[in-house]
């Protein structure tokens, strides 16, 4: 953990370069590629790139080939968002030993500095601004790979500058930040499909029908060949272990590292990568099964067993937490329990914060008939505006779920403490912001903005 000067030295930078926001978005690349050229093109020489996009189980897809390619001994620079409790989570660098690591706050100290001067002052989103920071990062430290994470859409987010990734990843698509992206499946598969690049190999993941048409046919116009989920490859669980399947290959492995039926998907999408980034890798089926079951990634279904929160929820309650918030997310996570439910049934309670944007009655309905309660509660210091937990608690209530609110998630778990009396089963969940401040208190540090 950085100490307490240090981490206000990056609030206050990076406050300050959110000041550098564009009044107009134009949908272009333009701003990060002068940017760029100003530092000398850093995203022209970095390791081979895996770039990654789509809209549930990019971190996790992320998760499984980092994990990976670290069994395999080969060393990975790690480019996610947004953050959970630091900023530093963002870019991870590949330390000495083979392990990624979030970048130190001097480290990025020092990056940020340089790419502000070299920016002098132009406007540029945060986002761009800091992606240019994570290039410099992963061109000056030695690395095999790089796992590129999209930060929203594709075609135009920063790090589509990638002119030639290694390989592109495109993860199960649903509907999520509509207002950006488009209100219809095929909307935000043509901006996800983006990331495709000519003669450049792709994995597409589980997909809806139509979102895959979309794929397809961009995927055919710019000559770009790609695996598909369900025709080229195939993953699936068998006695308690996972089985991958192509045509030509089985491989029986571990079952994954992360919790729910849907990290098959995502494994199986990792498996399918790591195989066509074999040369870079230096994989073998041992490797991979290692990797499988070493993924990590917080916040996504992650069982809470020790810290402040389990004190303060007492010895009745199982505590959970997850930051899906959009509908598919909503029903992976209700399918997770309802499995956990079948092998160890006990009541559920739901502790639930949501952004202003979602789509609340979707994210909440595969609950309905899973979940005894809901207590809804505000998500302080949330850069966009955050769902009332009133209005979230009439919200569920219509949905078929009874709710109360509470004004923080530490009251809920203390009212959830002094009201069981028997084992009660508890998710935190609705928020990646609010994912983050759970896991800030466990921590025992201050959740740094988005």
């Amino acid at each position: 953990m950085s100490a307490p000067n240090a981490t206000r030295r990056s609030d206050v930078l990076l406050a300050e370069l959110k000041t550098l926001h564009p009044m107009l978005i134009d949908l272009s690349l333009g701003r990060i590629e002068g940017l760029l050229a100003k530092l000398g093109h850093p995203e022209r020489r970095l390791p081979p790139v895996v770039h990654i996009a789509g809209t549930n189980g990019k971190g996790s897809t992320t998760a499984y080939l980092r994990a990976i390619a670290e069994a395999a001994g080969k060393r990975a620079h790690v480019y996610t968002s947004p953050h959970l409790v630091h900023f530093h989570e963002r870019i991870s660098l590949a330390g000495a030993d083979g392990i990624s690591r979030s970048i130190s706050e001097a480290h990025l100290l020092d990056l940020l500095a340089r790419v502000k001067a070299a920016n002098a002052g132009a406007p540029m989103t945060f986002f761009e601004i800091t992606t240019a920071a994570a290039f410099l990062a992963f061109y000056e430290t030695p690395a095999d790979v790089v796992l590129l994470e999209v930060g929203l859409g594709g075609e135009f987010d920063a790090t589509n500058v990638i002119a030639r990734p290694a390989l592109s990843i495109i993860t199960p698509i649903s509907m999520d930040h509509a207002e950006k992206l488009g209100d219809t499946i095929v909307k935000i598969a043509a901006t996800k499909a983006g990331i495709l690049k000519r003669d450049c190999p792709a994995i597409i993941s589980a997909q809806d029908p139509a979102g895959l048409d979309v794929i397809r046919n961009i995927a055919r116009r710019v000559k770009a060949p790609i695996e598909v989920w369900g025709e080229d490859f195939d993953a699936y669980e068998q006695n308690g272990r996972l089985i991958y399947q192509t045509e030509n290959t089985l491989l029986d492995l571990p079952l994954p590292g992360l919790v729910g039926r849907h990290q098959i998907i995502n494994a199986g999408a990792a498996i399918a990568a790591a195989l066509s980034l074999r040369a870079i890798l230096g994989l073998t089926d041992e490797t991979i099964g290692r990797g499988l079951a070493q993924a990590r990634w917080p916040a996504r279904m992650q069982h809470i067993t020790v810290g402040p929160l389990v004190e303060m929820a007492g010895p009745h309650v199982e505590l959970w937490l997850d930051g899906g918030h959009n509908p598919a997310g909503g029903q992976v996570i209700a399918q997770s329990l309802a499995d956990i439910e079948e092998k160890r049934p006990m009541p559920l309670i739901m502790i639930t914060g949501m952004m202003g944007q979602k789509d609340v009655p979707g994210f909440l309905a595969p609950f309905r008939g899973l979940a005894r309660e809901l207590i809804a509660v505000p998500i302080p210091g949330a850069h966009e505006r955050p769902f009332d937990p009133a209005d979230l608690a009439a919200v569920a209530t219509r949905t078929g779920i009874p709710a109360t609110t509470a004004s923080s998630v530490s009251d809920a778990l203390c009212h959830i403490a002094g009201t069981a009396k028997s084992p009660v089963r508890v998710l935190i969940c609705g928020s990646l912001y609010l994912a983050g401040q759970v896991l800030a208190v466990q921590m025992g540090t201050t959740q740094q903005s988005n």
